[in-house]
């Protein structure tokens, strides 16, 4: 989904000339050359499908995550009184979500920062799963395979590159 993401947007904005998209309404003005008059209905649309998909799914996750992390009851099968902290991280992200929009910080600017982060955090994140997932204590007698730990370390590789690579050209640019 993500791959046809970008392919769509640089098959449109970056067509369109629309490198520099600060704001939703950049987005849907560079569409207004495939669109026309309906630009701004259609990147409405999109953008209300989009939000009915990720909002579920994102605080959902959140709520698994931090219920994992502090060992509380979880699962949206669990009535809220059965499993309340996780419920409230639901509500909360929730929340956090919406001030997003009413404090007027830029969306477009809050997702870039958001990327850059997940891009950060995951060269760690993969070391951590790349020993986790050869330890015979941890795995028992499935642990990785050859390919799987060549392909591994190198995604591993590729990603603190690219990590330092965003550092270092930050600073120096």
């Amino acid at each position: 989904m993500a791959y046809f993401i970008i392919l769509a947007t640089g098959a449109t904005l970056f067509v369109a000339g629309k490198t520099d998209v600060a704001s939703a309404t950049d987005a849907a003005q560079a569409l207004r050359p495939l669109a026309g008059d309906a630009s701004a209905l259609l990147f409405a649309i999109g953008l209300i499908g989009s939000g009915v998909l990720a909002v579920p799914i994102l605080t959902g996750a959140a709520a698994y995550g931090v219920s994992e992390a502090f060992g509380w009851r979880s699962g949206l099968n669990r009535k809220p009184t059965r499993a309340p902290q996780f419920y409230v991280v639901i509500i909360a992200a929730t929340l956090v979500g919406m001030a997003i929009n009413f404090l007027g910080i830029n969306p477009i600017t809050a997702l870039v920062l958001t990327a850059v982060l997940n891009g950060l955090v995951a060269a760690p994140l993969l070391v951590l799963v790349m020993l986790v997932s050869n330890s015979r204590a941890a795995m028992g007698e499935r642990t990785n395979g050859r390919l799987l730990n060549v392909v591994g370390w190198v995604t591993t590789i590729v990603m603190s590159v690219a990590g330092i690579a965003l550092i270092v050209t930050s600073i120096l640019g």
